[in-house]
């Protein structure tokens, strides 16, 4: 799949406002992945494609889960995390895409210890692509400019930190990935 094939389908499948959000992930992407030495290619189509799924229905997304055997510990989150692998192994499906790419929308919500120089470029720009607004965002930005993996750490811990203050529970994998990054001191 081209760029210009991935935008023509998410421009006719995200509303506005979610197509607006991608085309600033998609630009800090790439701007992160020439910082960090990535694929500028990857790191755009994996950009274009990081949402595809968020607008799906929530008893698909499930039943999608359930079959292609993803961790069934997912049914019992929020579906909000549903959106991310299950994006991943519907755009991989109809498509074949690059595994860099599956793997960097497969992990851009919950992270993965272990994650690829693609995938935490998409997980940061995610996060703190230009039309993000909230308390602490200018700080990721600056940040993600000085170090990838400090950026991932600070987004992990702002996630949780939210998520805390929401008083809900916490997807493992979440957990697991802040964990592998944090450097023991």
């Amino acid at each position: 799949m081209t760029y210009e094939e991935a935008q023509s389908l998410i421009e006719a499948t995200l509303p506005e406002k979610r197509y607006i959000h991608t085309l600033g992930v998609v630009e800090t992407a790439e701007r992160l992945a020439r910082l960090y030495g990535a694929d500028v290619e990857q790191a755009r189509l994996a950009a274009m494609l990081h949402d595809y799924a968020k607008y799906l229905d929530s008893d698909m997304m499930r039943q999608v889960v359930v079959e292609e055997n993803l961790d069934p510990s997912l049914l019992a989150f929020d579906d909000e995390l549903l959106h991310a692998p299950v994006g991943a192994i519907l755009l991989d499906r109809a498509y074949d895409l690059d595994p860099a790419v599956v793997s960097a929308i497969k992990n851009h919500t919950t992270g993965e210890p272990g994650m690829s120089r693609l995938d935490q470029i998409l997980f940061v720009a995610d996060a703190i692509e230009p039309n993000r607004s909230y308390p602490g965002v200018d700080t990721l930005r600056d940040l993600a400019d000085r170090s990838l993996e400090a950026a991932v750490v600070a987004t992990l811990r702002q996630t949780i930190d939210y998520l805390l203050k929401k008083s809900v529970r916490i997807f493992p994998l979440t957990i697991e990935t802040y964990n592998h990054f944090v450097k023991t001191p």
